[in-house]
């Protein structure tokens, strides 16, 4: 380990001649040393610290470590426009940091959501300097992977992030009624209502990421992924089970992992947007859900910016954290061919009584009868559940990927109200290990020309306590075809025997996603008023194949 010296700040101009201000801090070393560069916009002070060891521990370890803020935010001069400059001011970045004193001419970025954007961005350059990147938790396809999840506007996150950028520029341009306003308002989340960036933000990527609901130019050009397709660097992927952006951490890693000749490693843990730690929610997964990341990082450094073998190139590329058993295992890929079918079947009260919706791995009987084991006393054979849905009072979201906060919560409150279709499985048998997409396929309809659906696998304990495992949500407009198709979160986890299967369909999960009005989002008051009554039908049972598809390990 290395002494470091006092911390510097220098400033570099980009092509255009914008001042950009960072944080450097080196070894205390008469040596050449490679440099790890993160640029970001929240303040260069902060470093990320709140998910990795702070820049002087890594350059303990021989590197010179370079916090930059980006254009128009921190002390760097320019006009912050998301996302908008990175791929020039990064390749330039780059060139810079490559020749400081004491630099030995190679480059590696790491950092986490815009951290992990802005190397995507530089990457896309292919600048000679950079040898390697580490992006954690990032958006591959802004569209699909960020702003919208099943074409539904992910609106908790998105109006949280919208709120914090915008309380910084209004700090940034000396506006203290609407910093005020702001701050009280990003101390107050979540927030569900988008009117407060309308007054105070107008200039916000909010207002343009609302209006463009389809993945048209806009989302193409704004994209990582456009730029990437000729680009092969070694790259550490991280993500976790539970953070918002995981779909485009994983569409990052199995794309250019298909493709690349160089080394690409992925690392997912239990751990949502920040922090990265062993509770998430209401669990505990242990102390082994403590972050690895830096450790892995030096590892992954010195492997690719010192040439020396760590022995990360005899290894397998991708650890994963399997939930409930709490434990690191690896992997040789991601693929899991083996998909175990559980079919919906109902007495027609699944929104009224727990033990009314059924799932079951035996075939749909052609009767429509859920198997009489599973099925209350008195009860009556159905091929439908009907959901009523109420704008006013609608169905709420509660951990997860996309609500705030994120994580494992126990849901058996909402899992009993009359707008919430429950589907449960008897007790297990036996240990149940889950490794990769589950999909959920509804046949259903409608009374109104758009709606949504929600669905959420959780398990049921034996004493009644219900946590959530992975969920998903799309939304439907008028053409869509039937059965819908639920993409649920990707997820790796252990269900212990005598614990309970259960799915729980809704048609919202407010404020993670914005409702559906019967016609499309509701994002103001507006709509809200034109909101309509949703009844939706769930055929299940009989020759209607309503099924949710588990990744058997």
């Amino acid at each position: 380990m290395y002494k470091v010296l006092p911390k510097q700040t220098v400033s570099m101009y980009t092509r255009d001649g914008v001042r950009l201000d960072a944080d450097i801090y080196r070894p205390d070393a008469a040596e050449n040393f490679p440099v790890l560069l993160m640029r970001q916009p929240y303040g260069r002070a902060i470093a990320s610290t709140v998910v990795y060891a702070h820049p002087r521990w890594y350059a303990a370890h021989g590197y010179i470590v370079v916090i930059q803020d980006v254009r128009g935010r921190g002390t760097s001069a320019g006009e912050f426009k998301l996302f908008a400059h990175e791929i020039a001011d990064g390749e330039d970045s780059i060139y810079w940091a490559a020749h400081l004193p004491g630099s030995n001419g190679k480059v590696g970025m790491y950092g986490f959501s815009y951290q992990g954007m802005t190397q995507l961005y530089a990457a896309a350059a292919k600048p000679s300097a950079l040898k390697t990147i580490c992006p954690a938790m990032i958006g591959y396809d802004l569209y699909t992977d960020w702003a919208y999840e099943g074409g539904a506007f992910c609106l908790q996150t998105n109006i949280a992030w919208a709120i914090q950028l915008a309380t910084e520029t209004a700090r940034l341009c000396n506006d203290q009624p609407a910093y005020q306003a702001l701050l009280t308002t990003a101390r107050n989340l979540p927030v569900n209502n988008p009117e407060i960036l309308q007054q105070l933000a107008p200039e916000s990527f909010y207002h343009e990421w609302a209006a463009h609901t389809q993945p048209d130019t806009y989302w193409e050009e704004l994209s990582p992924k456009r730029h990437l397709q000729a680009v092969d660097l070694p790259m550490f992927h991280i993500g976790g089970w539970f953070d918002t952006y995981l779909r485009g951490t994983l569409n990052l890693y199995k794309d250019i992992a298909a493709r690349s000749i160089t080394a690409q490693h992925l690392l997912v843990g239990p751990w949502a947007h920040l922090p990265w730690g062993r509770k998430v929610g209401e669990v505990d997964f242990g102390a082994k859900a403590a972050s690895p990341v830096d450790r892995m990082q030096i590892r992954w450094f010195d492997q690719f910016l010192k040439d020396i073998d760590t022995g990360l190139l005899q290894e397998s590329s991708i650890c994963l954290f399997e939930m409930g058993s709490n434990i690191w295992r690896t992997f040789p890929s991601l693929n899991t061919a083996n998909q175990k079918s559980y079919f919906l079947s109902t007495t027609g009260l699944a929104s009224i009584r727990e033990d009314s919706g059924i799932l079951s791995n035996a075939s749909p009987l052609k009767s429509g009868n859920p198997p009489t084991r599973l099925a209350p006393q008195n009860s009556a054979p159905s091929t439908q559940d009907i959901l009523v849905h109420d704008p006013w009072r609608p169905a709420p979201s509660l951990g997860g990927h996309a609500g705030l906060p994120a994580g494992v919560f126990e849901r058996s409150h909402i899992d009993c109200r009359s707008d919430v279709l429950t589907y449960t499985t008897q007790p297990l048998i036996e240990d149940l290990h889950l490794l990769g997409d589950v999909v959920v396929e509804i046949d259903c309809s409608a009374d109104q020309p758009s709606y949504d659906l929600s669905a959420v696998l959780s398990q049921v304990q034996p004493d009644g306590k219900v946590y959530n495992l992975t969920q998903g949500y799309i939304h439907c407009p008028p053409t869509t075809a039937v059965p819908i198709k639920i993409q649920l979160q990707t997820t790796c986890v252990r269900i212990a025997k005598g614990n309970a299967l259960r799915l729980s369909l809704s048609a919202a999960c407010f404020p993670a996603y914005a409702m559906n009005s019967g016609n499309g989002a509701v994002l103001n008051s507006d709509d809200l008023r034109n909101a309509q009554v949703i009844t939706l039908t769930v055929n299940c049972g009989g020759d209607r194949n309503s099924q949710i598809l588990i990744p058997i390990i």
